[in-house]
């Protein structure tokens, strides 16, 4: 079947890329009848373009102008098997995607399924900053990913998964589907080989589309993750060297495609720090769609005031890792702490300490800050010594 989608924006080329074009046709699957400035409204374009995707939705057949703004039976017939929308509970799927909506209410029964599963995962392991997010705190992530539209019929990557926002996901998509799986996977990659076989036997029990790989993010990913996803979730060590990784990672792991989101969840930081962070988004290619504080909740985090903020990323045209192939340095929080680094500019080799009693805390603050001596950003790692 023909992609309407890619061959839509191909003709118009939009800046807000083809994610947009598709929240738009679905938004006419979903609201049959719905009107050009409610569609404009609803998918935060301006009218004019609006009206241009409409167009070359019409002319190719799927849409039409009847009362309202409506699928044709071969766009409705493209929407379910080619998007994935067959089977789908069209009334909750309206009601999850109403900001207004007391979702904990209305998947009540899902939240007791998951309370009990968040019971019996394996305790967490503080070495590699592990930390129960709550199970509420799960299941708001998934909702999340609906409104987003990067749920039904995408690929999704946890980037570590302790939190089982895969196994959230998973059975979000069960509730919105009751009688058939939507063509969704969902993939796990994590270190801790106890959380990847606990999602395993979850994932059989409930009949789940998860896959887990035990992977120690460290290390180069494989090439057969490149470029395979539309979304990434993560929540990453609370370093900056943590976060670029694991974002790195997800990158690299994302569609080379503009406004998908990336999913970080992270702790709240003071504004020095976010400073830097930011930085780091600008160098990856990343915009920031919207920041939720007090999103995330922890239980017994009380180094992290149990409370964490949500960071909606959106790929660009500039997308790009700032780590590829393998990673040396430190990025756990115990880790990070103990250990001052040496590193030498390579330009003018003048050697500079970083760590905790360093001269900057991380390198990636000293990459954006330069090289004392000459301003340049580029350093080599010549010694490594644990603090006592």
């Amino acid at each position: 079947m023909k992609n309407y989608i890619k061959k839509v924006n191909t003709n118009l080329n939009l800046q807000e890329g083809a994610k947009v074009i598709e929240q738009l046709l679905i938004e006419c699957y979903i609201n049959p009848g719905i009107s050009t400035k409610q569609l404009a409204r609803k998918i935060l374009l301006p009218v004019p373009i609006a009206v241009a995707i409409k167009k070359e939705f019409i002319k190719a057949g799927i849409l039409m102008q009847d009362r309202g703004v409506r699928c044709t039976r071969e766009g409705i017939i493209y929407i379910e098997n080619e998007l994935g929308y067959s089977g789908l509970d069209k009334s909750l799927y309206k009601k999850l995607m109403d900001s207004q909506t007391d979702w904990k209410t209305e998947l009540a029964d899902l939240l007791s399924v998951l309370t009990q599963l968040f019971q019996m995962r394996p305790e967490v392991n503080v070495q590699i900053d592990q930390s129960k997010c709550t199970p509420t705190t799960s299941l708001h992530r998934a909702i999340l990913c609906l409104r987003e539209h990067s749920l039904i019929g995408k690929t999704i990557i946890c980037i570590g998964d302790d939190d089982l926002v895969s196994v959230s996901l998973g059975l979000l998509l069960k509730r919105l589907f009751p009688l058939k799986s939507p063509n969704t996977m969902i993939t796990v990659v994590d270190i801790d080989e106890r959380f990847l076989h606990y999602i395993h036997d979850i994932m059989k029990q409930e009949k789940l589309p998860i896959n887990c790989h035990q992977i120690d993010l460290r290390q180069a990913l494989s090439e057969t993750l490149h470029g395979k996803f539309d979304c990434v979730f993560t929540d990453p060590p609370y370093t900056l060297q943590g976060m670029v990784l694991f974002v790195s990672r997800g990158i690299e792991a994302i569609k080379q495609e503009k406004s998908l989101p990336i999913f970080l969840s992270y702790a709240h930081k003071s504004p020095d720090f976010m400073l830097s962070m930011q930085r780091e988004f600008i160098r990856m290619g990343l915009s920031i769609k919207e920041v939720i504080l007090h999103f995330n909740e922890y239980e017994g985090a009380q180094m992290i005031g149990n409370k964490g903020q949500m960071i909606i990323l959106k790929t660009t045209e500039a997308a790009k890792p700032v780590i590829s192939g393998d990673y040396e340095d430190a990025i756990y929080t115990g880790e990070v702490k103990q250990i001052l680094r040496t590193y030498e500019c390579k330009q003018c080799r003048h050697s500079i300490l970083v760590g905790i009693r360093g001269d900057f805390s991380t390198i990636e603050e000293l990459k954006n800050k330069g090289c004392p001596i000459c301003n340049m950003n580029k350093f080599r790692l010549i010694k490594r010594k644990k603090m006592g």
